[in-house]
């Protein structure tokens, strides 16, 4: 059922030259194109043993997971997907509310005939992640979301607010205009404004995202990833309202300088079993700034018992 896209491998080359700066994954893992809920994923998918899927988020790709993906590769299947529009995934016209982009990762389960996994999400990842719990509490046995808030849970409304978060509001044809030809520029106001230590996002690594950033329809998707957020708190305080909560283990992890604890209070209002997690001497940027701490703790936590 899974095709290889070398021709997916050579763009990433021509679009990416600084990729050989950015950590492989293992060797062993394919690279595949996945049709899912009409539009195409591009995924990364290794080891064997119980399901891990790994979510992504704005200035990054599935490529942020190199080194997470080999630590649990070991004994575990590895799915990391570039989401809806982003990295090298088909850049779609529409379909960016997170509702939709869980059942991307929905069928993407379907299409590798896996019933249930765990889910490790960041930044806009988290968001897909809260929904595919949400929506679909059988398939997730655990949820881990690192550094972000859920749209419509907890301080939303006062977050929107933050001078600091300007570019959740930023879209449309002329902020697509505005950035065309300056990606670069642009991602590097996002990673130096929220990291502790920006010079740990290395010139490679900001050249490699650039490049992907800097592909036609990429800035659109990516704009369009923020332009969901109304429906998406919609979608979120009707789920709350209605009585929902998640009831598989949730571990909520913040930057030391970002979102620290919060983390786990936001994840209070709408989870039964929450762990607080906190990546020490990082901001957001969690796997760049402090990669060790942060895998140690989702591994503890993946490989803690299943959920019940």
């Amino acid at each position: 059922m899974l095709r290889v896209l070398c021709a997916l491998a050579a763009l990433l080359f021509a679009v990416a030259p600084a990729a050989a700066q950015v950590e492989p994954f293992p060797p062993g893992f394919e690279i595949v194109d996945i049709p899912v809920n009409d539009t195409i994923l591009h995924v990364r998918i290794g080891g064997e043993g119980p399901a891990v899927v790994l979510l992504h988020g704005h200035g990054d790709t599935g490529d942020m997971w190199a080194p997470l993906a080999a630590e649990l590769a070991r004994d575990r299947l590895v799915i990391v997907p570039d989401l809806r529009g982003m990295g090298l995934s088909f850049k779609a016209s529409g379909g960016y509310d997170k509702k939709n982009q869980a059942a991307d990762i929905a069928a993407l389960l379907d299409a590798l005939e896996i019933r249930r996994a765990a889910i490790v999400s960041h930044d806009i990842g988290a968001m897909v992640g809260f929904a595919f719990a949400a929506q679909y509490p059988q398939r997730a046995t655990r949820l881990v979301v690192l550094d972000a808030p859920i749209p419509g849970l907890g301080p939303w409304d006062d977050l929107l607010k933050s001078p600091r978060l300007w570019h959740f509001r930023f879209g449309g044809p002329d902020m697509e205009r505005l950035v065309a030809g300056r990606e670069r520029i642009y991602l590097d106001h996002v990673w130096n404004t929220f990291a502790a230590h920006p010079e740990r996002i290395t010139e490679e690594t900001r050249a490699h995202y650039a490049a992907l950033y800097a592909q036609p329809g990429a800035m659109r998707a990516d704009f369009a990833q923020f332009g969901a957020f109304d429906q998406d708190a919609a979608d979120n305080r009707a789920f709350v309202s209605a009585g929902g909560r998640l009831n598989m283990p949730v571990l909520a992890i913040g930057g030391e300088t970002s979102f620290g604890p919060q983390m786990a209070e936001i994840m209070r209002t709408a989870a039964v079993d929450v762990q607080e997690g906190v990546v020490p001497d990082a901001g957001h940027w969690v796997m760049e700034e402090n990669p060790q701490a942060t895998i140690g703790l989702v591994r503890d936590f993946i490989e803690a018992r299943e959920a019940r």
